[in-house]
């Protein structure tokens, strides 16, 4: 006679009762490991300067994207004061590791230099990405006729000393380009700093001052609606922000090689490994079609580097603009 075939031995209610408690005590933790570790609660966007400004539209404008790839909510915080100062400082102090913050190249390049008593060291910056760089637009009052490019640097050097340029400001990043400039181009244009780049722009309409070197973003409108002049872009080429304007060296006037531009940095406590998601999330964000958009539109060419790429930018910038301030002599109290 065959052996009886067995019949599997059912566990007892006792059995069954233990078994489903201990699986449902594991159903957290492989839920926990299937989810990503890091963030776990909001992140934090740290920009220095107010609603509106640059480095505040493009943390907008990565906010929610971003948010949708880490899965947490990313909140722009706006804390403002010594342009751009605070919000570094702020930000190389979080230690909640869940912040991280749109910073501009000044606060990481001239601004250490010009002083040296700021609140924080760019070593406790870590680095993540570059969102978005331009080239700047050298423009003149549209009272001032001229032929061409040449023909105004041209007018510019003879005028020596009589013609004067506008800044947003003594140590900013157009008092230092426009200084390059000059040293480039043999200018004596005198120094008039002014509190943002509108009202530079009023004083070029009214013909107070000459010339003035700005952010293609800022400018460009203005030149297109007539009132002030372009005269060329700082770079060795055309720029697909502005492609109507001539490069510098068009007017035989060498190119300046420097760009400004806005980048996520986060704290340099923040781990290597964290801050790896949030280098891998802003990337993807950056260099989607959509943002390329909407940056073009705000005046900036999309980037999204390496961090080692932007650690590279930075320690450039840094050399270029301590040879300008040492050669021009350039120095801001505080």
């Amino acid at each position: 006679m065959a052996d009886a075939i067995p019949f599997p031995a059912y566990p007892t209610r006792r059995q069954w009762l233990a078994s489903a408690a201990a699986t449902t005590a594991l159903m957290p933790l492989a839920l926990r490991a299937q989810a990503p570790a890091w963030p776990s609660k909001p992140l934090r966007i740290v920009v220095g300067f107010p609603a509106g400004t640059s480095p505040d539209l493009l943390a907008r404008a990565i906010a929610d994207p971003m948010a949708r790839l880490l899965g947490q909510p990313v909140i722009v915080e706006n804390r403002v004061g010594a342009s751009g100062v605070l919000g570094a400082d702020v930000l190389a102090k979080a230690t909640d590791e869940h912040s991280f913050g749109v910073v501009g190249n000044a606060a990481l390049t001239s601004a250490p230099l010009l002083n040296p008593r700021l609140p924080y060291r760019v070593q406790d910056l870590a680095p993540i990405t570059v969102i978005g760089s331009s080239p700047l637009l050298i423009v003149a009052s549209s009272r001032i006729a001229f032929d061409s490019p040449a023909d105004f640097f041209k007018q510019a050097r003879a005028a020596g000393d009589r013609w004067s340029y506008g800044s947003l400001g003594v140590g900013s990043g157009s008092h230092l380009i426009t200084e390059l400039l000059k040293a480039n181009a043999g200018l004596q244009a005198v120094h008039v700093p002014f509190n943002g780049a509108p009202a530079v722009i009023n004083a070029m309409i009214g013909g107070d001052i000459h010339l003035a070197v700005l952010p293609i973003g800022t400018a460009l409108a203005q030149v297109q609606a007539g009132r002030i002049r372009g005269v060329a872009v700082t770079s060795a080429s055309r720029s697909i922000l502005a492609p109507e304007m001539p490069p510098l060296p068009d007017a035989g006037v060498a190119a300046l090689n420097v760009e400004i531009w806005n980048a996520v940095m986060a704290p340099a406590s923040l781990p290597k490994a964290r801050r790896d998601v949030l280098a891998k999330a802003a990337v993807a964000v950056i260099r989607s079609d959509d943002l390329r958009h909407k940056l073009f539109q705000q005046g900036w060419r999309a980037e999204g580097t390496t961090p080692e790429a932007l650690t590279q930018r930075i320690r450039e910038d840094t050399a270029l603009y301590r040879e300008i301030i040492a050669a021009r002599h350039i120095t801001v109290d505080g």
